[in-house]
């Protein structure tokens, strides 16, 4: 799929696609212990780390149609994080799907924007991707990101085990309304 100029748009978000302004303030989230806790092995991701990670979520968007936006808060238009979608290629026993994900820096935590975030994204998977399922998952204990889910309408479906990373993670999932 070429690349688009794909907006999505919350009361109080832009959901878009990633500019190079974009990496200094990620890399920002993705070095802060607490944000990456939940993340793989728990560790933090340097610049270059990161630089690489938001050029795979665009090379995604390319070959598959969808991908993880920048989110950004309207009204100061900083950068939060990311929420989208990408294939869960890490959890091979749940393939095929399309899993939502999150990730915002912690200024932006407890006010209910990856709730927001979320939810356009389904929007977008269900509306305009034509998607039937979507998963979530999420290391048991992360139960921020659980709620989120629940939030969101997603059901606890299964447990099992991070094939890498050997940790305890759980598979949410939410059906495209009829």
């Amino acid at each position: 799929m070429a690349a688009s100029p794909l907006t999505l748009l919350t009361p109080r978000l832009t959901l878009r696609r990633w500019r190079a302004d974009d990496l200094e303030p990620m890399a920002a989230i993705n070095a802060d212990p607490e944000v990456m806790r939940w993340i793989g092995d728990g560790s933090v991701q340097d610049r270059e780390r990161t630089s690489a990670a938001i050029a795979s979520w665009e090379r995604e968007w390319e070959e598959r149609g969808v991908g993880l936006f920048a989110v950004e808060v309207r009204q100061s238009r900083r950068l939060a994080g990311f929420a989208g979608l990408s294939v869960p290629c890490y959890l091979p026993e749940i393939l095929p799907a399309v899993e939502i994900g999150w990730r915002l820096g912690r200024p932006f935590w407890g006010r209910g924007l990856a709730t927001e975030a979320a939810r356009a994204v389904l929007d977008f998977a269900f509306r305009d991707r034509g998607l039937a399922r979507v998963v979530s998952v999420h290391t048991t204990g992360n139960d921020a990101s659980a709620a989120v889910m629940r939030k969101l309408g997603m059901r606890r479906e299964r447990e099992t085990t991070h094939p890498e990373y050997r940790v305890p993670v759980c598979v949410h999932v939410l059906d495209a309304r009829p």
